[in-house]
């Protein structure tokens, strides 16, 4: 009787203490979870941030390729995803590289008309970790390259911005299309 008062006495300590832990544990996980949530960039960041992405729509929509250039990423790694010249080059592809990225904005400049009209009221600049940024931005893109109807079209651009010893710059310009709304 001794032995069984004596094993549910360490069976309750045992569970008190998981339970003790597993409170803490908790109280930890919520702390995590609000540093996970945090904004990883201040104001004056995302503001800074959000000024670059003017310029760099004004550059693009002067055709300014050394400018554009000046505040891409330096990088093999840079990435523009765009519509091909033809449909057997995939019609969409990803044009890796700061030389192929800007060959690409040549020739689309190059093919007529090219304008980029964001909706600046809707754009978003989010800080993801301290040394990246994402630019979320509904535009209207007018482009004749690869014999499209220069007529504005709406896409959805979205950026990637990472810090580099000499500023922010762009490493990432996805364009998406936004297909039409389906007939009800």
């Amino acid at each position: 009787m001794a032995i069984a008062k004596s094993t549910n006495m360490i069976a309750c300590a045992l569970a008190a203490c998981a339970w003790v832990l597993a409170a803490a544990g908790d109280a930890r996980a919520e702390t995590a979870a609000e540093a996970v949530h945090s904004e990883p960039l201040d104001v004056a960041t995302q503001k800074e941030i959000n000024a670059l992405y003017r310029k760099l729509i004004e550059a693009e929509n002067h055709h300014d390729l050394a400018a554009v250039r000046g505040m891409a990423w330096n990088s093999p790694s840079t990435l523009f995803v765009a519509k091909t010249a033809t449909a057997e080059e995939g019609n969409w592809a990803g044009f890796w590289g700061i030389d192929l990225v800007m060959e690409h904005l040549a020739a689309l400049y190059a093919a007529g008309p090219f304008r980029i009209e964001p909706d600046y009221n809707a754009v978003k600049v989010v800080g993801l970790t301290n040394d990246v940024a994402e630019t979320y931005a509904p535009v209207k893109i007018t482009v004749a390259y690869a014999g499209q109807t220069p007529v504005p079209k709406p896409f959805l651009m979205i950026l990637n911005w990472i810090r580099t010893p000499e500023g922010w710059r762009m490493a990432t310009d996805i364009a998406l299309p936004i297909p039409p709304a389906p007939h009800s």
